[in-house]
């Protein structure tokens, strides 16, 4: 029973050599990550072109120096193909990544403060 519903959102994804694709990354959970959080932040980087397919669902792709400690073989599960719209692709140049495709991001820095009263409270409001 639970076969049958798996198999209608399954999708088949094969990429061809020279054509460009996206890398997904793993965003870690409550951290603010360029100015978006959770489900809205960044979880691309890229566009890489594919060097050649690696048996059934792997492919080589050709990582920048910065990338230097991450295997260059992926699965097809972590690609995406590349489209025009590049607004939802991380800079990789900008961003450290670990061995495991992770990355954080902290406050650079405090842009505006304000104070409201409620009664016999302050509450202070802090723009990063």
């Amino acid at each position: 029973m639970q076969k049958s519903y798996v198999d209608k959102k399954a999708r088949v994804v094969a990429f061809m050599e020279g054509e460009k694709v996206l890398l997904r990354v793993s965003p870690l959970k409550g951290v603010m990550r360029f100015g978006k959080k959770g489900k809205l932040s960044h979880r691309h980087i890229g566009p890489f072109e594919v060097l050649e397919r690696v048996g059934k669902v792997d492919y080589k792709l050709p990582l920048p120096p910065s990338l230097l400690g991450v295997l260059s073989e992926f699965h097809v599960s972590i690609l995406w193909k590349c489209y025009e719209d590049l607004s939802h692709v991380l800079d990789f140049t900008s961003v450290q990544l670990d061995k495991d495709l992770t990355y954080d991001e902290g406050p650079v820095a405090i842009l505006d403060r304000q104070v409201w009263k409620l009664r016999s409270k302050n509450f202070t409001s802090v723009k990063v």
